[in-house]
C-alpha cells in the first residue's frame, strides 16, 4: 500500500531515513576505563582520555567491539573483518578533543535489515546501510545560570553505535515502527538498553518529499529526537512543511533542524554540513580493527531468540493470535514473564490463550495504572499462571478474577489463597444455579411475561439479578444455558 499524500496539486511521497545513535551497554567507555553509569554527579566519570589531556592515548574496549558485532548479527548485517577509526573534526564546547573518533570510511558493519509490520498488516523490510562505532560527546548545560553554560563530560567517550538506515520509510508511522522494532531487538541482544529518556538511544531523522516515481528530493535532517512520539510528530511536521514550500514554488534547503517538543515544530539550526566539512582522516593513534571469523562465529552462538522468531513460535506452539503473539514477544521481559507463567502450571493451548488475554489485558492495565514495568510487577508470573488456571477450570469466573487480580497486586498473595479466604469459588452446581434462577423468575413474574411476549432484551436483566443473588459466583455459561431452558417452558 502506498502512503501518498494527496493535495490540490496532486500526490506527494515522503522519503524517510534514520541515523540511530545507540549507546552500547558496557561498564566502561569506548577508549577509556571510565564508568558509564548513568545519573552520577557531573564530571564524576571522566578519565584523562575523556578530558583530552595531552599525552593520553585511546585504547579500544574489546567488549564494546563484541557488542557491535552482536548487534550486526542480530540485524542481519555483514561483519567486516577489517574496519578503521577516523577523526571527525568539528568544534563544540563539550567535545574536548576538537574531534570525534568515529568510523567513516570503513565501518564495522555493512548492510542488514529490520522487518516492520504496518497497521494494514503488510510486512516491509527496512534496509540498513551500515553500522559504525564512535565515541559520544559531552553535554552542554544552559539552564543553570542566566549568564553561563556548564559542561558535563560524564557522557564523553561513551561507546555509540550509529545505525544508518536506507531511505526506505515512507511515513512517520513506518519510521516509528522501525525505531520501536530496533529498540526491541537491541534490548533482546542486551547491546543497548534503548532508554530514550536517558539519552542512550536517540535518532537523527532525514526527511524529503517528491512526486511519486521521481528522483529523491532535497532532505532536511532533524537532530536528536529522543522519543518515538516526538519522532512521529517531527516527521509529520517536516512532510507538511516541505510540501507547502514546494507547492508555493520555493526550494527546500539542505539543512539541520531541531525539534521543539513543546510546540511540535522543527526549527532551523544550521546549513547541513557535508563530509568534507568534517575533514575526516584516519586516526593516527588507533590501528585498523582486524577481526577473526572465529570470533564472529563464537558471538553468533550467543544470539538469543529474537522477537520475530519468538512471536512465530508463540503462534505455532500455543496457537496464539498474530497480534497477541507479537505484543507479548515485543519485549523480552514480557515474553519471559509469560513463558514462566505457562511453565508454572499444566498448560495447553486453551490455557495459553487465557493467560495471554489476561497478561496483555488486565495485567497491562494494572501496570499502566501504577506506572510499573512488567519486571516491577507485584503479581508474580507463578501467581499469574495460577490465576489463569483457576479461570480455565471454572473455579472462578472472569468477573471475580478481576477482583482477585486487584487483591493479588495489593497483597502479593496467591489467587488460590485469596479465593479460599474470601469464599469466591464459583458455583457450578446445576441444582444451586437453577434454584437461584427460579427465585429470580418468581420474584419478577411480570417481566417473565414481558419476555415471553417478545421483549428478549430482558434476558440480560434476569442474568444480572441471578449474578447479584449469587454474589457473582454463578458460572456464567451454566447460568445462560439453564435460564434459556427455564424461559422456554
Amino acid at each position: 500500500m502506498k502512503d501518498y499524500i494527496k493535495t490540490e496539486t496532486g500526490e506527494w511521497e515522503a522519503v524517510v531515513g534514520l541515523e540511530v545513535h545507540a549507546q552500547i551497554i558496557s561498564n566502561s567507555k569506548l577508549f577509556s576505563g571510565a564508568s558509564t553509569k548513568f545519573g552520577v554527579s557531573p564530571n564524576e566519570s571522566v578519565s584523562f582520555i575523556d578530558a583530552a589531556l595531552p599525552g593520553t592515548l585511546p585504547v579500544i574496549n574489546s567488549f564494546c567491539v563484541d557488542q557491535a558485532i552482536k548487534t550486526g548479527l542480530g540485524l542481519n548485517g555483514n561483519i567486516n573483518l577489517a574496519s578503521r577509526f577516523d577523526r571527525k573534526n568539528y568544534f563544540y564546547a563539550d567535545l574536548p578533543q576538537g574531534y570525534q573518533i568515529s568510523q567513516f570510511y570503513h565501518p564495522i558493519i555493512s548492510g542488514g535489515y529490520v522487518e516492520i509490520e504496518r497497521e494494514d498488516g503488510e510486512v516491509r523490510r527496512i534496509g540498513i546501510d551500515h553500522i559504525h562505532m564512535e565515541q559520544d560527546a559531552g553535554k552542554s548545560i544552559h539552564d543553570q545560570s542566566p549568564t553561563k553554560s556548564f559542561i558535563d563530560l560524564n557522557r564523553s567517550g561513551a561507546a555509540l553505535m550509529e545505525i544508518v538506515t536506507k531511505p526506505d520509510m515512507r511515513s512517520a508511522d513506518e519510521a516509528a515502527a522501525f525505531l520501536r522494532k530496533l529498540r526491541s531487538i537491541l534490548r533482546y541482544l542486551k547491546t543497548c538498553d534503548g532508554n530514550m529518556e536517558e539519552g542512550s538511544m536517540r535518532a537523527d531523522v532525514n526527511v524529503s518529499v517528491r512526486r511519486p516515481g521521481t528522483k529523491l528530493g532535497t532532505r532536511a535532517e532533524v537532530k536528536n529526537v529522543n522519543s518515538i512520539k516526538f519522532l512521529t510528530t517531527a516527521v509529520n511536521f517536516e512532510i507538511k512543511r516541505q510540501i507547502e514550500l514546494l507547492e508555493a514554488g520555493k526550494e527546500i534547503e539542505q539543512e539541520t533542524r531541531l525539534f521543539d517538543s513543546s510546540t511540535g515544530v522543527t526549527k532551523t539550526m544550521r546549513s547541513k554540513e557535508d563530509a568534507q566539512d568534517y575533514r575526516y582522516f584516519p586516526d593516527p593513534d588507533l590501528p585498523p580493527l582486524l577481526l577473526k571469523q572465529s570470533r564472529i562465529e563464537a558471538i553468533r552462538k550467543t544470539i538469543p531468540e529474537l522477537p520475530d522468531a519468538k512471536a512465530a513460535r508463540f503462534q505455532r506452539d500455543y496457537d496464539l493470535p498474530h497480534y497477541d503473539a507479537n505484543l507479548i514477544a515485543s519485549e523480552q521481559e514480557i515474553a519471559d514473564f509469560y513463558e514462566e507463567a505457562l511453565k508454572s502450571v499444566e498448560a495447553d493451548n486453551e490455557m495459553a490463550k487465557i493467560l495471554a488475554n489476561w497478561v496483555i489485558g488486565d495485567l497491562f492495565a494494572l501496570l499502566n495504572k501504577h506506572g510499573k514495568t512488567i519486571s516491577e510487577s507485584r503479581v508474580s508470573s507463578k501467581n499469574m499462571g495460577e490465576l489463569a488456571m483457576l479461570i480455565k477450570t471454572d473455579v472462578i469466573s472472569g468477573k471475580i478474577a478481576k477482583d482477585v487480580l486487584e487483591i493479588m497486586w495489593e497483597t502479593q498473595k496467591s489467587p488460590s489463597k485469596i479465593v479460599e479466604e474470601k469464599g469466591l469459588k464459583q458455583i457450578t452446581d446445576v441444582n444451586a444455579i437453577e434454584s437461584s434462577l427460579k427465585e429470580v423468575l418468581a420474584k419478577h413474574s411480570d417481566k417473565v411475561a414481558e419476555y415471553k411476549s417478545g421483549k428478549e432484551k430482558l434476558f440480560g436483566f434476569f442474568i444480572g439479578q441471578a449474578m447479584k443473588q449469587t454474589q457473582g459466583k454463578a458460572n456464567p455459561q451454566m447460568l445462560n444455558e439453564i435460564l434459556k431452558k427455564l424461559l422456554s417452558v
